[in-house]
This record gives structure tokens, sequence and C-alpha cells, in this order.
């Protein structure tokens, strides 16, 4: 069947088709639910002249699905990332961020990578004892984990489930050094996990702040913590002595990247000592996502945004190569990664730490058979 969507490969949709795509799912990132990459069928939308476009779209409910993993440590040879190795308590993310580069993940489970992503998540409720059993294995050599990388660890369903929460408190036990990554305010839940980690030298957070345009966070990053309360995270960490960095991730142009400094400056301020841009990236189906997206909420920019994201990539939607796939080429993203190192140097984003301890590594029968002696 066809995989033409309402906006599908358009810059520019006509005034029914914006209102009917705004509309169709509140309070969720994408816009469409186009079948994954996989899929032998495909969904097309259209209007049979019963004013489809005026209708408005039922409540679309988060469903949870056990995931039932039997590994829960996932491991990367990826020449351009800090990281060998990493752990996704859930798959998909509520947090619906339109740019997301984890979305095309779900066409390997059968589902969309527009909202399917978003409201069809998986749960590992036992990453925990899985993650306890990987690291009591024999042999296992130590090197921080990254979590946060692929999907939000504190998402809002985390509120309930605390998988994160359960796999901090085994890394902490194995005295296993860890970095975050988040959007969320909700990582201040376990600053009584994380003090002690960082302390011993075992913890690091980033916080992603896209924005300080809540209008502009609220359609790009619907059910994300507020900008104040992402910052807010920052000063509570930085205060507990937990190392925080501010990631300004994705900058995207004619969006948000003229905030790119003002964002840098603020984080400063809550405590932030180091900091980290991306370029947007929009491999496989978030492309056609974000064009649809674009068209939705920004018509009179989406050909101006996409032209100077095709000039960062040249002359296409995205370019995977790892040398350049983070920061983009050509004097667009050399303006940005300019301005991005006099701000840094400038507010002093730039503190150099000494790399997270892998020495105090110890299962927790070792160390209780240590100190009985």
């Amino acid at each position: 069947m066809s995989r033409n969507y309402w906006g599908r490969g358009k810059d520019r949709l006509d005034e029914g088709e914006a209102t009917a795509l705004a509309h169709a799912a509140r309070g969720r990132g994408a816009v469409s639910n186009a079948a994954g990459r996989f899929e032998p069928v495909h969904r097309v939308l259209s209007d049979d002249g019963w004013g489809v476009h005026d209708a408005e779209a039922p409540a679309l409910r988060t469903t949870l699905i056990i995931d039932a993993t039997r590994s829960i440590i996932a491991r990367n040879q990826s020449p351009d990332i800090s990281f060998d190795r990493s752990i996704n308590p859930y798959r998909g993310c509520e947090h619906g961020c339109i740019y997301c580069f984890a979305r095309p993940s779900h066409a390997y489970l059968g589902m969309s990578a527009g909202l399917d992503f978003e409201s069809k998540l998986f749960i590992k409720p036992k990453a925990a004892e899985l993650l306890a059993g990987e690291l009591s294995a024999k042999g296992y050599r130590v090197r921080p984990i990254a979590i946060g990388t692929n999907t939000d660890p504190y998402q809002p369903i985390e509120r309930t489930h605390r998988i994160m929460r359960q796999v901090l408190e085994v890394l902490a036990s194995f005295r296993h050094p860890v970095t975050i990554v988040t959007k969320s305010h909700l990582v201040t839940r376990d600053i009584d996990i994380l003090q002690p980690m960082a302390k011993a030298n075992l913890a690091r957070v980033a916080v992603s702040v896209t924005t300080l345009d809540r209008r502009l966070a609220r359609a790009m990053e619907p059910r994300a913590a507020t900008p104040e309360r992402r910052l807010e995270a920052i000063a509570a960490l930085s205060e507990a002595g937990i190392p925080t960095a501010v990631m300004t991730a994705p900058i995207i142009p004619a969006l948000n990247d003229s905030e790119m400094e003002a964002i840098l400056e603020r984080a400063r301020d809550q405590g932030a000592r180091q900091a980290g841009y991306v370029i947007l990236r929009l491999p496989l189906e978030i492309k056609d996502l974000f064009r649809e997206w674009l068209a939705a909420h920004f018509p009179d920019k989406a050909q101006h945004v996409m032209s100077l994201i095709r000039q960062m990539r040249g002359g296409r939607d995205y370019d995977a190569d790892w040398q350049r796939r983070m920061t983009g080429t050509g004097p667009y993203a050399s303006l940005i990664a300019k301005r991005f190192g006099v701000a840094v140097r400038r507010l002093g984003l730039n503190a150099r730490l000494p790399p997270l301890d892998t020495s105090a590594f110890r299962p927790p029968h070792t160390s209780r058979q240590l100190d009985l002696l």
C-alpha cells in the first residue's frame, strides 16, 4: 500500500491539514503514527468529505507492556560516543520529544516511531535483578555505565515503577560508576543515592535544556519537565555536590539556536560545571515525523528550518557519518561550534573532572566478606 500520509514529505500544509495535525494528539510530540519501516502494511489518512480535518481525535492513552528481556547492559562500539555500555530501564518515552533519535527503535518492535513510541511503552521490571547478575558475572570488567542515552530513565512512568531507582541502588551497592542524562526534575528524588556515589567519584549527571521558551518546549517536548524545572534540577544536584553538566541538545536552526548562550548562562548560574551540544539528527523515520511536526506547529518557518538543516548535512536531511552526525558540516554548523566554544570558555563551563573511579568496584557479597576480615 501507499506510504503517503498527511503532510508526508511536505514543508507546508494547507490550513485544514495543519489544524487537524496540530490537534491530532494533544499532549503528544508526533502528529502521526506512520507504520514502522519493517511493516508490510501502511495506513493512509484521507478526507472522504465528512469533515475529518475538523474532527477532534480521542485522547491517546499510554499503554505499558512488560519487556521480558534477559539482559540489561547494552554494548556499543560507536567511535563518536564516550561510553561503551548503557542501560535503558524503558523502551519508548512518554516525554514525546519530536526530535528523539531513539524513535526508530520502535520499528524493531513492529510499532510506529511516531505516536506509538511515546504511548506504547515497554518497562523492564527485572532490570535491577538482571543488572546484579551481570555485574556479578566472573570476568566482568568495569567501565562507567551510561543511562538515559536512548530513552529518559526519569520519564513520567518512573514515578510509580521506580525501575531507575532500583538500578541505581544496585550500582551503588556494587560501587559501580554511572553517568545519567535526563530532562526530568525527578532525578532529584534520587539525590540520596547519587550524593554518596558522587562523593566517591562514582556518579555524574547531565540535564538536557533545549529551550527557555515554555511554549516551544511544550510543543517540542510535551511531557518533559518545563525549562525552569530542569534548571532547578541542575541547582539541586549541584548543591548536593553531584557534578552536573548541561546539554543544549539538540540545536535546531531557526528554532532554538538563538537561545544557546542564554541557556548556558542560566545553567552556569545554577551550578552546572560542564556543557555539551549536538546538532539535530534526523535518521530514518524521524526526518518525516519532524517535517510533519514543523508543518503543523511552525508552518511559516518550516522551509527555512529544513533549508538550514540541509546546509549542515551536505544537502540532505541527515548525514549518518560517524565524524559528522553530531556536529554537522558547513558554515552554519561551524558558526554554532564557534559560538558554543566561546560561550563555554566565557562562562567557565569547561571544568576538567577526573575519570570516574572504576577501582572501587566490589560485588556486595565480597564487600561483606572483606568487612569480616
